[in-house]
């Protein structure tokens, strides 16, 4: 396959924009990111992140050229490109999304137009075309085809490039059924999107095909790759190290124990969200009381039995 390297001038950033925006707004209402700013943070040698509205991007760059991970929102495309390119003036040459969700798919067919190619699961692929529909019942907006990743892999999958490897792993069913860890060994990062946050509870989309025993797991997964130095990346929150994944994993185990116990004692939903089960956690835990409620209901719905 051969990318075409595309040069991204003052001309190309402003029609970038305009199809930035246009390609939002056809899936929700669109937020005001005119005072977005990308803040770039250099992890390793050739590894940076970049955060600005949405999950948090990786770049690996190098002679090869670029490679990404995730790309937040459509209308942020023009002020990412432009933070990369104070990186470096190499190609993006590929873009990996680590889940569905729009905070990390929402510039898929902008950068698809520079060139670039997107590679994620199958899973997610499928989810882009086939949206699920909203809480509120109303169907889901199909992804552009050109958002639509065009290589897709399942289980693993390995990139050398930049004289490095980079290897994708499918973590299933966790925040997502389409979720992909990105390690990247010599820099000793890696990038989990949105099955592992440090900030907030967890959350698990159980309408795109999430479950707790497989974010569990995914954890797991995590937690095995991570050295004693290495740098996790969240989709959202601080770099952290492997004994606050591992802190973040009991937690969820000990919060699900005590949803259990009330469940098995025949509680309601309600009655669960009275008794305040993640307690003990909530001072150690930036949230909201929307997002704790979140996790303990999504909790009551993997724990209830089924019908």
């Amino acid at each position: 396959m051969k990318i075409k390297s595309v040069s991204l001038g003052r001309a190309m950033l402003v029609a970038f924009a305009v199809l930035a925006v246009s390609t939002y707004s056809r899936g929700q209402a669109q937020p005001d990111f005119s005072k977005v700013e990308i803040k770039t943070t250099k992890l390793a040698n050739n590894f940076y992140t970049l955060d600005g509205q949405g999950g948090t991007i990786g770049v690996q760059v190098g002679p090869d050229g670029i490679f990404m991970v995730d790309d937040q929102f459509a209308p942020l495309s023009p002020k990412i490109a432009a933070a990369i390119k104070q990186i470096s003036n190499a190609p993006i040459r590929f873009l990996v999304n680590t889940h569905v969700h729009g905070d990390h798919t929402g510039g898929n067919e902008n950068f698809a137009k520079m060139g670039t190619v997107i590679i994620a699961r199958n899973e997610l692929r499928d989810r882009l075309a086939h949206p699920a529909p909203a809480a509120n019942g109303t169907p889901g907006v199909p992804a552009p085809a050109g958002a639509l990743p065009v290589v897709t892999y399942e289980g693993r999958l390995t990139f050398h490039m930049n004289g490095e490897e980079i290897r994708l792993v499918a973590i299933p069913r966790a925040h997502t059924d389409g979720d992909t860890l990105v390690f990247f060994p010599a820099s000793d990062v890696i990038m989990c999107g949105d099955f592992f946050r440090s900030i907030q509870y967890p959350n698990i989309d159980r309408a795109n095909g999430g479950s707790l025993n497989g974010m569990i797991d995914g954890l797991g997964v995590l937690v095995g790759l991570a050295g004693p130095n290495t740098k996790i990346v969240p989709g959202h929150g601080p770099v952290v190290g492997r004994a606050e994944v591992m802190a973040h994993r009991d937690m969820i185990l000990a919060i699900r124990d005590r949803v259990a116990q009330l469940v098995a004692q025949g509680k309601t939903q309600d009655e669960v969200l009275a008794a305040h089960p993640t307690a003990d956690f909530d001072a150690r835990v930036p949230n909201s009381k929307e997002t704790t409620e979140r996790f303990v209901t999504q909790l009551y719905a993997e724990l209830k039995p089924a019908k």
